[in-house]
């Protein structure tokens, strides 16, 4: 079976609105080498259409670091899902989905293949609470933004649920990488 991972960057409080601090070559890189282990993106609406188009144009005028320009091409390259009831047309290794999402990703799940990466609020909010998500990658950056959405705010769990830590890293930066399993 396949695992469902998603990756992020957050502030000391929690908050991970991206306009508020910036990802460093080591933390680019950090992300490109998890994108690796990844065959798949499955994306809400609202995340595909911030970072599709952003690190596409990177990957094509090569304006980024090298670790910038190398996670670039990843977003490029990797196939993707976005659950959209609005979208019509999308890049050529991009589909849609409508409906349905928790019997969506289980079909997911069971397919050959590597991780499934998440990109969207709300997208991972839902799996969350339904259960389906086995991994977390999470970058916390050394600011306190005091304001703004909260990485596990308004969600509905069913009930607790526990994780593991695997492995933490300290970058250069003063950023923190934490790695979580499903406990």
């Amino acid at each position: 079976m396949r695992t469902v991972t998603f990756g992020m960057n957050i502030s000391i409080d929690g908050c991970y609105e991206h306009t508020n601090f910036n990802g460093d070559e080591e933390i680019h890189q950090y992300f490109a080498d998890l994108a690796h282990d990844v065959d798949l993106v499955v994306y809400g609406r609202k995340m595909y259409d911030l970072i599709v188009p952003y690190w596409t144009e990177v990957a094509e005028t090569q304006s980024g670091t090298a670790a910038g320009n190398a996670f670039a091409q990843t977003v490029v390259d990797v196939d993707k899902i976005v659950f959209s009831r609005t979208l019509q047309r999308l890049e050529d290794n991009t589909r849609i989905m409508r409906d349905n999402l928790e019997a969506e990703m289980l079909k997911l799940k069971q397919q050959p293949g590597k991780k499934i990466s998440i990109a969207g609020v709300s997208l991972r909010s839902q799996l969350m609470a339904l259960g389906l998500i086995d991994e977390i990658h999470i970058v916390i950056h050394p600011v306190i933004i005091g304001e703004g959405k909260k990485l596990m705010e308004d969600f509905p769990l069913q009930e607790k649920l526990n994780w593991k830590l695997v492995d933490a890293k300290i970058f250069k930066s003063g950023c923190v990488g934490l790695h979580y399993l499903k406990g």
